[in-house]
């Protein structure tokens, strides 16, 4: 990231799109906004499921607005940092997640494996959608990547 232009963490706009500051680290900083999203999930994993999909749906719209303002702001599409995106795409994960430390790690991996990996068509999006929709569209994907195959897990191995 050293290359790249710096967030004005002052802004709250670029100190949200970069997780809390979570997305300046070094090295890895979808893993560090990652992370970030586990301990803000442990909160929202009380809520009740209609609740906690209201506010899904709000970091979903908001983020659309701060990864495209942010990107914008800095002249960086998808700069490396902006990690507001990790956090929705880990939320979509944990949609009706077990609870537990098992949810919470293997939801996890799960996500940021597919974040990665990008299997179709989520590499196909990346590339071709634009803004802060083209920001946060991967990761949403690859959230519900995610979730369909912890759920799948849970069902064969209940934990």
């Amino acid at each position: 990231m050293s290359s790249l232009p710096r967030p004005d963490l002052r802004n709250p706009v670029h100190l949200l799109a970069f997780g809390f500051g979570s997305g300046c680290a070094p090295v890895a900083p979808g893993t560090f906004g990652t992370l970030t999203a586990v301990a803000l999930y442990v909160p929202l994993s009380w809520l009740p499921l209609a609740w906690y999909l209201l506010v899904l749906g709000l970091v979903i719209v908001a983020g659309i607005w701060l990864c495209g303002r942010t990107s914008k702001d800095l002249g960086v599409h998808d700069h490396g940092g902006i990690v507001w995106d990790e956090f929705a795409g880990y939320f979509v994960t944990m949609i009706a997640a077990p609870p537990g430390w098992i949810s919470l790690a293997l939801g996890f991996v799960l996500f940021r494996l597919f974040d990665i990996w990008k299997p179709w068509p989520i590499r196909l999006l990346d590339r071709r959608v634009g803004g802060g929709l083209g920001i946060m569209v991967d990761d949403l994907l690859a959230g519900v990547y995610a979730l369909l195959l912890m759920q799948l897990i849970h069902r064969v191995w209940p934990w």
